[in-house]
């Protein structure tokens, strides 16, 4: 199994996710387009023998030399094949290629298998945001790069 990851666009991204069952309710294109428009972006996506099986969004949000990691996600079929780590790896050479030092994101505390993801792939938990229910609560993550 051959994992095919390449620049495209949000639209294609948009429609991986709506197959992301942690996305749904998908929001309005027009939400996502303007996070991004006017911004240095890369989309990035996973095809496995020519079906889109994931993708990975991440935009300058911050003033503080990190990409952010904003939209990522995994056909669940496609689960635990190393898309999600091919991804990964791909944003991190795309950041340092474009002078960031660290990526950043942030996840609900509900997302376990994304939280272990991160932890094993060496980002580090920097803050904790409360909501309303513990599930709910905002985990922020980091990971400077070499």
């Amino acid at each position: 199994m051959v994992i095919e990851i390449y620049e495209g666009t949000l639209q294609e991204a948009l429609k991986v996710l709506g197959s992301v069952p942690e996305f749904d309710p998908l929001l309005e294109s027009d939400y996502y387009e303007g996070k991004i428009k006017d911004k240095v972006h890369i989309i990035l996506l996973a095809k496995i023998e020519d079906k889109l099986v994931g993708c990975k969004v991440g935009y300058h949000k911050h003033k503080d030399g990190s990409l952010y990691s904003w939209l990522g996600g995994v056909l669940p079929e496609y689960r635990k094949l190393g898309v999600a780590k091919a991804l990964a790896d791909e944003m991190e050479v795309w950041a340092l290629n474009n002078g960031y030092s660290k990526i950043r994101f942030k996840t609900l505390n509900r997302h376990k298998a994304m939280l272990a993801f991160s932890l094993k792939n060496g980002f580090d938990i920097f803050n904790v945001k409360p909501k309303d229910e513990l599930e709910n609560y905002r985990i922020e993550l980091v990971k400077h790069l070499k």
